[in-house]
């Protein structure tokens, strides 16, 4: 349907088209220099020693988890209230993900004591997700891991230039991923990057999203390698040029992207604030100061007027042109984890609860305050409607 509201809309200027045309006459168009430059303007920018650009973020977990030796046989210790990818790339080095809580309905992101309840003789790391665009409690997550020797991976796909404690997301464990999916708050259509400080991490990240290989394409077109070998089992997951160099574009209206997001929720905060039935995540990190600054990627509420569920909300605002999402599924709950893993709904109540509850309201940098207005007004309309 056409939407009167979409969840989110694209921010993709003439630069970016500008920008895809020079590559595509350049005559280079898979990964080579605007790929490499894209890198280095991200890392610098990130305050990263290294950034390594991927084909998503999907990949940029699965390489994480191999470049830190998880294998066969550990657990890792992971939320349940996020998109599957952060789960899967477990798997998919035969490890397995154990599903902790979120921290409770005001704060979406992994519970640092149910981390520590969940850790075994067999766990070796944690993958924190910054729901959102917010970060977790990093201080304390550290702490944790350092006192267990657990290597930490920061799923950052929400949490471009993220802030905790004037440090971005992604330089606190061993790696940082990103996304630049479309809806993301910098895009390249698919893409992501994976961010680290550690020099030899980072070498082997390089060597894995190229096959294992000591030399990539463009280096042996411009005449640097006319050999190379295999060093490791690696894989395809390369990011392109013609996608880099959107991303270089973005990379310059990222900050103006997220300041103008940061705006939009203060004022669906404000429009908000004194509606009874619904709870708003992250509502006193915003009101009250916090070392945690958002990306401010999504904006989530919690509907729980008179039982009113949060499916009927959904309808009754497409209904008025306005198009919501849900943010997520508990991973746990999906069939493969409940056969495989032996998950079952009431292993995680709290996170199952928030689950049950939890919308997503369109939140764009394009998005205009009588935009938000209409869907404010439609949400206090359908709540008012069930009294």
């Amino acid at each position: 349907m056409s939407w009167k509201i979409p969840l989110f809309d694209l921010s993709i200027g003439e630069e970016e088209v500008q920008a895809v045309s020079e590559v595509l006459r350049s005559r280079w168009i898979s990964m080579g220099d605007v790929t490499r430059q894209f890198e280095t303007e991200f890392a610098q920018k990130h305050g990263s020693k290294h950034a390594i650009a991927v084909c998503n973020c999907t990949a940029a977990l699965h390489l994480a988890l191999r470049a830190i030796g998880i294998k066969e046989g550990d657990e890792v210790i992971c939320p349940s209230l996020t998109f599957v990818a952060t789960a899967n790339p477990i798997l998919y080095v035969g490890a397995s993900p154990v599903f902790a809580e979120v921290t409770s309905r005001g704060d979406l992101t992994i519970s640092c004591k149910d981390i520590e309840e969940k850790i075994t003789e067999k766990t070796r790391a944690l993958v924190v997700v910054h729901y959102g665009g917010w970060p977790c409690d990093m201080e304390r997550i550290m702490q944790i891991a350092k006192s267990h020797g657990l290597g930490v991976i920061e799923d950052a796909a929400h949490a471009s230039f993220a802030e905790y404690g004037k440090t971005k997301v992604g330089n606190f464990g061993d790696v940082g991923c990103f996304s630049f999916f479309s809806n993301k708050n910098m895009t390249t259509a698919e893409g992501g990057m994976l961010t680290t400080n550690d020099d030899e991490i980072a070498e082997r990240l390089c060597l894995m999203r190229s096959h294992g290989m000591t030399a990539t394409s463009i280096d042996r077109f411009e005449g640097h390698a006319a050999n190379y070998d295999v060093v490791d089992l690696g894989f395809n997951y390369r990011l392109d040029d013609i996608r880099s160099s959107i991303g270089l574009v973005q990379l310059k209206k990222i900050v103006s992207f997220n300041r103008t997001r940061k705006r939009l929720t203060e004022l669906y905060l404000s429009k908000l604030r004194d509606i009874d039935g619904v709870i708003i995540p992250f509502r006193d990190l915003m009101e009250n100061g916090s070392e945690r600054l958002s990306s401010f990627h999504i904006f989530p509420v919690l509907i729980t007027a008179n039982e009113l569920k949060r499916d009927t909300v959904r309808e009754q605002l497409t209904a008025k042109g306005v198009q919501t999402s849900i943010h997520y599924q508990p991973v746990h709950l999906f069939r493969i984890y409940r056969e495989r893993l032996g998950y079952k709904r009431g292993d995680l109540p709290l996170t199952e609860w928030v689950a049950d509850h939890q919308l997503t309201l369109p939140l764009y940098p394009r998005m205009s305050k009588e935009d938000l207005t209409y869907v404010t007004d439609s949400l206090t309309e359908c709540l008012a409607s069930s009294k």
